[in-house]
């Protein structure tokens, strides 16, 4: 798993280009990577996340159970992302959400410990943190700001512009809750732009 392993380094340093040897040196000595079969839980909902995914291959969906006992799905994260309720994480709080594989997939652990001594004796690995923490408020922020100005059939057109590469990948059903709209009420938004060209 070095491949695994390099491909998460590499993206430390293209995210924070200051990072140094020893600092990718120190974040090497404590990682591991773990293989998830299809369906297998990442996370349960109610347990406190003890170390952040990074999604080396694979796919992974985080949702929530309504009171109807309907699935709601609130993220889907693909190779180069995170897989966290990142605030949860931080406070070493329980998790609202169940994060569960939809592909085979394989991730780069890093435990809290090492996340919370890094930010201490690092600068720079700080600055990593901000940053991650700076692009999770960012997806919540465009999320919460589409129920809130956009229609429908614009959240959908959004997502796939957006993730092209997500749009072969989940089911009607999970996509569905993920816009806020009823299945049906997506298979007719996709008729209908059946011919758009995205």
């Amino acid at each position: 798993m070095q491949k695994a392993f390099s491909t998460f380094l590499n993206s430390v340093s293209a995210l924070c280009p200051k990072v140094s040897s020893s600092e990718l040196e120190y974040l090497a000595g404590g990682i591991s990577v773990t293989e998830w079969k299809a369906r297998n839980f990442y996370l349960h909902a109610g347990t406190v996340q003890t170390q952040i995914g990074f999604v080396y291959s694979g796919l992974i969906r985080a949702f929530y159970i309504d009171g109807k006992g309907h699935e709601i799905s609130v993220h889907f994260m693909r190779e180069g992302q995170y897989a966290t309720h990142y605030p949860a994480f931080l406070s070493q709080t329980e998790s609202k959400y169940h994060f569960q594989c939809i592909e085979p997939t394989v991730t780069v652990d890093i435990p809290f410990s090492l996340i919370q001594e890094g930010y201490d004796r690092f600068p720079n690995l700080d600055r990593f943190g901000r940053l991650i923490a700076d692009s999770v408020l960012i997806v919540q922020q465009k999320r919460i700001e589409g129920f809130l100005f956009e229609n429908a059939e614009e959240r959908y057109l959004a997502f796939v512009r957006e993730n092209p590469d997500l749009f072969n990948r989940v089911s009607i059903s999970q996509l569905a809750s993920y816009l806020g709209i009823e299945r049906q009420s997506l298979t007719r938004i996709r008729k209908k732009l059946a011919h758009y060209s995205f």
